[in-house]
């Protein structure tokens, strides 16, 4: 599996997870014209997120147990280094 997009999945299912969004807003925000750059399928094809019926609604996207699971897989903690003003991050 390709991982190299891991970080643009992880912004829309993190996106996604504040709350259902409705299929017209995933277009206008994730959609793209480069065939190579399949975030939102790519995060759909993994189960991190999934359409759904809502009444009054239409279609909306939510994250899945599997989404917030890969959030939580992919939290990055930062920590002083020996003091000073820069910082390392621990995954």
């Amino acid at each position: 599996m390709d991982h190299s997009l891991d970080p643009l999945i992880r912004d829309l299912v993190e996106w996604v997870a504040r709350a259902p969004r409705p299929y017209a807003e995933m277009i206008d925000v994730w959609r793209t014209s480069c065939p190579r750059l399949t975030v939102w399928e790519d995060a759909e094809e993994r189960g991190l997120v999934e359409r759904r019926s809502q009444a009054g609604q239409g279609v909306v996207f939510v994250s899945t147990p599997s989404g917030l699971a890969f959030l939580g897989a992919q939290a990055v903690t930062t920590m002083p280094v020996d003091g000073s003003e820069g910082r390392v991050r621990l995954r």
